[in-house]
């Protein structure tokens, strides 16, 4: 039996197959590059109206922007990263000195003011000499011979920071082209989104971008935000290291684990060492810096995107623990995405997203 007339079987499955053939092996040959040119993107979305703003402020020149654009990226993201693995390179040795500082730990004395607190100060010494007393030293001595592999593994880690530098600097080249020619693959993606799905393709296209801003605004100026905060409390309660302390803030921070894991600890040790005035200052900081991502972040997100704030938060910490630190971008953007064509199927009115830039 012939086919029907004007259609070929076979000449339209080999179309079919040479076009998958060819999508794949341009995803193949770009999948080096796919984690900075997602990267790149997301940045570019969030944010293009600052990039828009800060060309109207250097006499429409879109190559003045770019250019400034570039070295912000470069101050914000390669930068600090050098800095952090030329610190752990430079201070890798120390580790095994902390560990082995450890042994010590059977002549450490509570402070003075543990004890005498009401209730439970007796309670509380009494459990320290029980500590002090018991296997701690012998585990202690186990553990003191491996402090010097434990060094070597950290500067074994200093190939995959350098690894990540070299990823950032493709995702800030990737940036200024996007930056250049941003109108330009807007449009074509509007495109696609439109012969893909007509209106609705074009719209979760827009609400794309709605979500990426929201959560940038949302996750990243919260997490500055706090992060200078902290790093204030910290130098001027007198805590050493604030460099780098402030990096693995602000790490915290837009992981949403948020400042706190250091904070608290910086305060125990200044309990610790009888700076009772400092610890309960730095305390109280803490409490304030730790809560305030609960009231700015939603406002912030909710000026980027006109969504279910709760929506977004399952979306912020779901792509954090499926897809490493790009989930947190990606995840909201997936659900957003699902979230208006699930209304838009179901015949919920909604409001159609503006207009992309």
């Amino acid at each position: 039996m012939r086919p029907a007339s004007g259609f070929d079987l076979t000449r339209t499955t080999l179309a079919v197959l040479s076009i998958g053939l060819l999508v794949a092996g341009s995803v193949w040959v770009l999948w080096p590059f796919a984690a900075a040119l997602i990267w790149s993107v997301l940045i570019v979305v969030a944010t293009w109206p600052v990039m828009l703003a800060l060309q109207a402020r250097l006499w429409n020149r879109r190559s003045l922007a770019v250019t400034v654009m570039s070295l912000l990226l470069l101050l914000l993201f390669v930068v600090p990263l050098t800095m952090l693995v030329a610190t752990l390179a430079a201070h890798a040795p120390l580790i095994a000195e902390w560990v082995r500082a450890l042994a010590n730990l059977q002549s450490v004395t509570l402070p003075q003011w543990v004890g005498e607190l009401p209730l439970i100060g007796a309670s509380l010494r009494e459990a320290w000499q029980h500590v002090i007393e018991g296997d701690l030293k012998d585990s202690v001595a186990q553990v003191a011979p491996y402090a010097s592999r434990l060094a070597a593994w950290v500067v074994g880690q200093l190939g995959s920071l350098g690894g990540a530098l070299v990823q950032f600097l493709m995702t800030v080249i990737m940036a200024a082209v996007l930056y250049l020619h941003g109108e330009r693959y807007a449009q074509a993606v509007l495109r696609l989104g439109q012969r893909l799905g007509g209106d609705s393709g074009r719209d979760a296209v827009v609400l794309c971008s709605q979500a990426i801003r929201g959560v940038a605004l949302g996750v990243g100026v919260t997490a500055v935000v706090q992060t200078a905060l902290a790093s204030l409390g910290l130098f001027m309660a007198g805590i050493p290291y604030v460099g780098v302390f402030t990096a693995l803030m602000f790490v915290a921070c837009i992981a949403q684990i948020g400042p706190l894991v250091v904070l608290i600890p910086a305060a125990g040790w200044l309990f610790w060492n009888d700076q009772t005035g400092w610890g309960i200052f730095l305390l109280v900081w803490s409490i304030m810096v730790g809560t305030l991502d609960n009231v700015l972040r939603p406002m912030l997100i909710r000026r980027g995107a006109d969504l279910p704030l709760i929506l977004i938060f399952v979306g912020v910490v779901g792509g954090l623990v499926s897809l490493g630190l790009v989930g947190i971008f990606v995840g909201p953007v997936l659900l957003a995405v699902t979230y208006t064509l699930a209304l838009a199927w179901l015949g919920t009115p909604d409001q159609r997203p503006s207009d992309a830039p």
